[in-house]
């Protein structure tokens, strides 16, 4: 099964994901971590992407599409895959699937995480997690049992991520609805695109998507 995610940063995408690699053999593919692997490699793919990187350019999206050709071509992606993080714009969706094309490969669905925005930015700004051994927290909805002691470790050190703030998390939403959003359309018109609510329960939006591909 070829399967992309979609959604806003913070929509939990990345936990859905792994969660279809337990689920149902599925390789999670970020392209965050097939350039950092691939530079790793030496590979000369690796070594042109090094040198667009070293440059501070944007990554051109054929080198995107043959890192994403190389990766799931390997053993490990022969029950299927979940992207991650691609594509982001119309041309990319369109690449990727001429790209799956040459591989007599096509995609069975796509799964867009949708969200109440001012939700999401409290759900983000709100979260924080223990400086010693990582375990989240958040203001709201997920307090330490004992206020500023670790319900895990016993630490009393905590730490927050940069961008999670309200200021950086609206100018994220804003770019994804002017970047990717437009891509919506392009799934839809290919009866590819399916919707979950993101903002359940995790384990309800978990039950969603998988009544959503039993139901391909």
């Amino acid at each position: 099964m070829r399967l992309i995610l979609l959604g806003p940063p913070g929509a939990g995408k990345g936990t859905q994901a792994k969660r279809l690699e337990e689920s149902r053999g599925l390789v999670q593919l970020s392209t965050g971590d097939m350039l950092r692997a691939a530079v790793a490699s030496g590979s000369p793919l690796g070594q042109q992407a090094k040198r667009v990187m070293e440059a501070g350019e944007l990554m051109p999206d054929e080198i995107i599409i043959d890192m994403i050709a190389e990766r799931i071509g390997q053993p490990d992606c022969r029950n299927g895959f979940v992207l991650d993080g691609f594509p982001r714009t119309t041309r990319q969706a369109a690449a990727l699937d001429e790209m799956l094309g040459r591989k007599r490969a096509a995609l069975d669905a796509v799964i867009e995480l949708t969200v109440d925005e001012d939700a999401l930015i409290e759900r983000i700004s709100g979260r924080f997690s223990c400086a010693k051994c990582g375990a989240g927290y958040h203001e709201k909805y997920k307090r330490p049992k004992v206020d500023g002691v670790c319900d895990v470790c016993g630490s009393t050190e905590f730490s927050r991520r940069k961008d999670d703030n309200a200021e950086t998390v609206a100018a994220r939403l804003e770019a994804y609805r002017g970047q990717t959003a437009p891509i919506l359309p392009y799934y839809q018109e290919r009866s590819l695109l399916r919707r979950v609510d993101g903002m359940a329960d995790m384990n309800e939006v978990t039950r969603q998507i998988e009544a959503a591909l039993a139901a391909l």
